[in-house]
């Protein structure tokens, strides 16, 4: 296992976590995992990404947060960057079945502090918590993260969602919808003026012109555009 270099915070004591996942049974065997292997006494767990956002909003402040990319509600990894942008400092820990250094790469510059493939041993998942403890990052064994490479379209995607706003975040769900400002409006319960300035700072940050344009960034985010061409979500 690769502890990465440099450290995303000063290292955390973690009593309490919440789990995003929408398989009961995974829930269940990890929540036994944390409480035995790593020592998390209370866990929370949430089956969509917007019942994970709801809670926080609501007051919840886990020490950590361990995330399933592949949620009911989500795209890609708007889920990801959608819950860094609410959790702030609170490190996020990807446990997915999606390991391809691809998406590793992705949900790393979408802000996760961690990434332990869903098939790891018991141990794998203490040296990774361990590693946060610490504040440091932590890779599966075999990811290579310091490649000369220049960003890929999709790491360029989700580096450019992270701009964006929780309303704003919401705003372009609803225009990747299809929906009009008008009906957006209506959906939020504001005004049509306020829609027309979020849509117009979601362009500047996007660095677009076009509500299509803005479209196509979030759809170049997807699990799709990340996985080998054979492969597939699992």
């Amino acid at each position: 296992m690769m502890m990465t270099p440099p450290p995303r915070g000063t290292g955390v004591t973690m009593h309490s976590a919440l789990i995003v996942d929408d398989h009961p049974l995974f829930c269940d065997a990890l929540s036994m995992t944390l409480k035995a292997f790593v020592g998390i006494a209370e866990i929370d767990t949430a089956d969509r990404l917007d019942t994970a956002l709801e809670k926080i909003a609501s007051g919840a402040r886990p020490d950590v947060i361990v995330l399933d990319l592949n949620l009911p509600d989500v795209n890609g990894m708007d889920g990801l960057v959608r819950l860094h942008r609410t959790a702030g400092a609170t490190p996020i820990v990807v446990v997915s079945s999606l390991a391809d250094a691809k998406v590793i790469g992705a949900a790393l510059k979408a802000g996760a502090s961690g990434f332990v493939p869903k098939h790891s041993q018991r141990e794998v998942f203490r040296a990774a918590f361990a590693a946060l403890g610490r504040g440091e990052v932590f890779t599966p064994d075999g990811y290579e993260s310091d490649r000369p490479d220049p960003p890929t379209p999709q790491e360029d995607a989700i580096s450019r969602l992270g701009l964006l706003t929780p309303q704003q975040a919401r705003i372009l769900q609803l225009i990747c919808a299809g929906k009009l400002n008008k009906q957006i409006a209506f959906d939020l319960s504001i005004a049509e003026t306020t829609v027309k300035a979020h849509v117009t700072a979601i362009m500047r940050k996007l660095g677009v012109y076009s509500r299509t344009q803005a479209v196509l960034i979030a759809q170049e985010a997807n699990f799709a555009s990340l996985l080998p061409e054979n492969g597939g979500p699992a």
